[in-house]
């Protein structure tokens, strides 16, 4: 199995975004936060928008916390300025529960993730994996579109990974995201197996495979 980071393992730091929004009516509860991640997703997956582009996600973002009408445009542009790379560090408690126990029942494991040199890091200091033995999951490999050069949905970035899979067939190989226009194309751009992480059912009328939790993978 291959997974994302983004939205799979870590969420942007809802510590950080909730007090950040509550002043524009956001509500400051983490379960509000990490609803409106993937209210966002779907949002921005709606619109076919690639990496570069987060205006509908940050919109949806802040419309799903509860920010009024009136107030969207400016929050909107306020979640854009503050949500950057380094908040991408809240981990999610059953990700990093399913990560380990998929590991420890010989699950070939690693992570594939369009990012900007710092996921790496990122998610051993959040307690979530390493390449090799360490203090957390151990994995194989720790892939990050801006150290490689290339990000999804290119389907070229998991040939980075897959060199660490050598002997499986890559449509045995499943990819897990929360992105239908960058994982799940990506993904099947590659020959692999997508499945979507969809906790909240955003994406009723998919072909693809979803899940509501890593949990469900073990």
């Amino acid at each position: 199995m291959l997974f994302d980071a983004g939205g799979i393992l870590l969420l942007p730091d809802p510590t950080v975004l909730a007090p950040l929004l509550a002043p524009y009516g956001g509500d400051p509860t983490i379960e509000a936060h990490v609803r409106a991640h993937y209210h966002a997703m779907a949002a921005k997956s709606a619109a076919g928008s690639g990496e570069g582009f987060w205006h509908e996600y940050n919109r949806a973002y802040v419309q799903c916390v509860g920010v009024p009408s009136v107030d969207i445009d400016y929050a909107a542009l306020v979640l854009e300025r503050t949500r950057n790379a380094f908040t991408w560090r809240w981990p999610l408690p059953d990700s990093v529960t399913a990560l380990a126990a998929l590991v420890a029942a010989g699950m070939p494991v690693g992570v594939v993730s369009n990012a900007s040199g710092q996921i790496e890091e990122v998610l051993h200091r959040s307690g979530v994996c390493q390449v090799g033995d360490g203090a957390h999951t151990s994995v194989r490999v720790i892939i990050d579109s801006h150290v490689v050069g290339v990000a999804k949905p290119d389907p070229a970035i998991f040939e980075y990974a897959l060199v660490h899979f050598d002997g499986i067939e890559r449509h045995r190989i499943a990819y897990i995201g929360d992105s239908v226009t960058m994982d799940v194309g990506g993904a099947r751009a590659a020959g692999l197996h997508p499945i979507l992480l969809d906790p909240f059912d955003d994406h009723p009328e998919a072909d693809f495979d979803r899940i509501r939790s890593l949990l469900e993978l073990v």
